[in-house]
């Protein structure tokens, strides 16, 4: 999924370019907030169609902006808020996992760029498909 700024887009800067080094104060930047990072679905049989809605709070004293999301797998699919969240606000990503020929232990993440600190946050869907 290709993503396209929008109108808001260009308010909302990363004083992190370089995601490995830490601005001078965190406390200004946006911060993304999971009630959970982790959703175990049990036991599902292969084939079916895993949906998990995950919730997150920007507890941040900045917009949020999500850039980017992506899986390690194409079975796996997220879809995020494409405007900014205010500060206080809440939002959702929500993560879609093809069981298809897949089998066994299964645990896909799901990793989110944003104009956080840091800039890159993982979120799971994790259970165990079986063959029927």
């Amino acid at each position: 999924m290709e993503v396209k700024p929008t109108g808001n887009a260009s308010l909302i800067r990363n004083p992190v370019a370089d995601a490995s080094a830490a601005p001078a104060d965190t406390s200004a930047v946006a911060r993304m907030t999971f009630e959970e990072n982790e959703f175990q679905f049990g036991e599902v049989k292969e084939g079916a169609i895993v949906r998990h809605t995950f919730r997150f709070t920007n507890t941040g004293r900045t917009p949020l902006l999500i850039t980017d999301a992506r899986s390690t797998c194409g079975c796996t699919v997220p879809s995020y808020p494409e405007q900014p969240i205010a500060p206080g606000a809440s939002g959702t990503v929500e993560v879609v996992f093809n069981t298809a020929h897949k089998y066994g232990r299964q645990r896909k993440p799901v990793t989110l760029t944003a104009n956080t600190y840091p800039s890159m946050t993982t979120i799971y869907v994790d259970g165990t498909v079986i063959n029927e």
